[in-house]
């Protein structure tokens, strides 16, 4: 039972009860204290014919109390309980969004010794809080996957309530699946290491398939840029006549026919690409019509698309 420290005049006797009075205050009774549970009375108990009378709330009780002082020792208005911190990926990304929600970027201190070594502190406290650590596994992959694991371990030893990992570039994704013998399945291995790392929750912009959200022990939210995208065709009012989608391979016909049909039933072409080696296609061979119109290339990783775009840019394909 919670101990409810009550004034002087708040413990009475029973004698002094059956008879009406409440002059006595010397107390014959006592509530033991075991817990810390405290009651603060704003006010003391009044008596009414020997009996306690409880105050009743009505709008002017409660306007008063809202604007006591006691009121505000329990909100801070400029306390929030979420953090944006940002690593060394991608920080204008991470300032872009804290200001899009109108907070502040978190004070974190990330710096490398002198053996490439990564040190994580966190120069303000979470705890309680709902944290978003903001980086991008993008190139150097194996730098930044590290430093955001560190991040990660970092808000978990400070009791961070929740740690929600934003990963717009998830590097290793492409090695979702074993093509042939002896290989390794890289994205499971990477969602292994967030996952123990700490994390509640992961934020991911374009997985490379699907099938990579189940490679995850925690939620994942899978973000699409496909609206962001038309919108920004949108805002280009290019004629429907001079648009052609391309699919960089076979396998990504799927994924260029459902953005064609959402840019007003755009013409389709395919690129058939022979690969010799890992990110090496040395024979491409195109199918449809591109020559002289705007192609809008739809590929699962922006490395390879780069390479495809610039060499159809080398071979006079495309307009721009």
């Amino acid at each position: 039972m919670a101990s409810l420290p009550f004034s002087s005049s708040a413990l009475v006797s029973r004698s002094s009860l059956r008879r009406g009075t409440s002059h006595s205050v010397e107390p014959c009774f006592r509530i033991p204290a075991r817990s810390g549970v405290r009651c603060n009375l704003v006010e003391p108990l009044k008596f009414n014919n020997g009996k306690p009378c409880i105050p009743v709330l009505n709008d002017q009780t409660m306007s008063s109390f809202l604007t006591s002082r006691y009121a505000e020792s329990l909100t801070n208005k400029n306390d929030t309980r979420l953090r944006i911190f940002s690593g060394t990926a991608n920080p204008s990304l991470s300032q872009e969004i804290a200001c899009y929600m109108g907070l502040e970027l978190g004070k974190i201190k990330i710096k490398r010794f002198a053996d490439g070594e990564i040190y994580v502190q966190l120069q303000e406290s979470v705890r309680g809080c709902d944290v978003y650590l903001v980086q991008p596994t993008c190139p150097p992959a194996n730098e930044n996957l590290m430093e955001l694991l560190i991040m990660i371990d970092a808000c978990r030893r400070a009791s961070a309530k929740n740690i929600t990992a934003v990963i717009p570039y998830f590097g290793y994704a492409r090695a979702d699946r074993k093509t042939q013998g002896r290989e390794s399945i890289a994205a499971k291995l990477v969602a292994n290491l967030i996952t123990e790392a700490g994390a509640n929750r992961v934020l991911a912009c374009d997985l490379h398939s699907g099938q990579s959200m189940g490679y995850f022990d925690i939620p994942v939210d899978h973000v699409y840029g496909q609206p962001v995208i038309l919108d920004y065709l949108a805002s280009k009012t290019i004629c429907s006549d001079d648009l052609v989608v391309v699919s960089p391979d076979v396998g990504g016909v799927a994924r260029a026919r459902a953005f064609a049909k959402k840019l007003s039933d755009a013409p389709l072409a395919i690129v058939d690409k022979r690969r010799h080696g890992h990110n090496v296609a040395e024979v491409m061979n195109l199918i449809g019509d591109v020559k002289g119109k705007v192609a809008v290339m739809v590929d699962d990783m922006i490395d390879t698309a780069v390479l495809l775009l610039l060499r159809g840019c080398q071979v006079g394909c495309f307009k721009r």
